[in-house]
């Protein structure tokens, strides 16, 4: 039965239209916006590095909302989630933290205190988060676009300090396996650090 269902939807995938039904041709990776493609290093360097983190960081502003939680949300072309609406009576409104605008950076993980990084990851992803949520709060960390500045700017600052601390110490090993070559040699040729 599942190899008749697998012929049958190979020749209609294969078929330009089948009994009045077309399918649209499917969408490649080429076709969709990636954030990584329109952005610098120090953007990368950025989202890698927001990707990676688990817990919000001492400069991020975290709310922590009831729910409903009282907003709107939608996303960019690039998949980032934003609030597009502060309903005025909800939980949001009434915490004072949440703007129209903010972009939502991080969210509570299913249980406990992890947070996951939203950069990306399409509002389908955050609202199902959101949704399996146990207990009756979520923990979000907004971003407004000034903070964003801010923070790539310190990242990308990071980032350079330690590519450059990367070069000194290749550097300094290219400078010590050199000496290493030379001793090597003159042990070769009998002179043992001009001692013998």
């Amino acid at each position: 039965m599942k190899s008749i269902l697998a012929l049958v939807v190979a020749t209609a995938l294969s078929a330009p239209s089948c009994s009045g039904f077309s399918f649209a041709p499917a969408r490649t990776a080429t076709n969709l916006p990636r954030t990584t493609l329109s952005m610098s290093d120090a953007d990368q360097d950025f989202l890698r590095w927001d990707k990676q983190s688990r817990s919000a960081s001492s400069g991020d502003r975290v709310v922590e909302l009831k729910r409903p939680l009282g907003i709107v949300l939608d996303q960019d072309e690039y998949g980032n989630v934003y609030v597009q609406t502060v309903a005025p009576k909800g939980n949001a409104a009434r915490s004072g933290l949440v703007k129209e605008g903010d972009v939502v950076t991080m969210c509570s993980a299913t249980f406990g205190d992890q947070m996951w990084s939203t950069r990306g990851a399409g509002l389908a992803r955050v609202l199902a988060a959101i949704r399996v949520r146990s207990g009756p709060t979520v923990s979000l960390v907004l971003e407004s676009q000034s903070q964003k500045k801010l923070k790539g700017a310190e990242v990308a600052r990071q980032a350079k300090a330690a590519r450059e601390a990367k070069e000194r110490a290749q550097a300094k090993r290219d400078e010590l396996l050199k000496e290493l070559e030379e001793d090597e040699k003159k042990l070769k040729k009998g002179k043992f650090l001009g001692l013998f």
